[in-house]
């Protein structure tokens, strides 16, 4: 079993300072409707986008040297994920989705 390494909670740390900001704007600002509709949207998407990238890296390349992509069932369960996510507009069923691919695969032994 490996150990646990605390190396990215200070990356952790600064995506949160980097994306609360735009998430927890519209709760702190009254009138933030009166904005151009291009500032909100930009707003409301800064954060999703952000974990989004992060989420993708970490699933889609590997840590070999020199990194590489990854192949198998994560890369189809953020797939889904999107989609589902795309589909519904709510995280929770594509989240849902992805984590029921990946726990039935495995299951099955299709899937390290």
């Amino acid at each position: 079993m490996s150990q646990l390494s605390l190396g990215l909670i200070p990356l952790a740390v600064l995506m949160w300072l980097c994306t609360y900001p735009s998430r927890a704007l519209p709760m702190l600002a009254p009138g933030i409707e009166r904005l151009p509709a291009w500032a909100v949207t930009y707003l409301r998407l800064a954060g999703p986008a952000a974990l989004a990238a992060l989420a993708a890296v970490n699933c889609l390349i590997s840590t070999d040297q020199p990194p590489r992509l990854t192949l198998g069932v994560v890369p189809v369960a953020v797939a889904l994920c999107a989609l589902v996510v795309a589909r519904t507009r709510q995280l929770l069923p594509g989240v849902a989705a992805a984590v029921v691919l990946v726990a039935v695969t495995r299951a099955l032994g299709a899937a390290a």
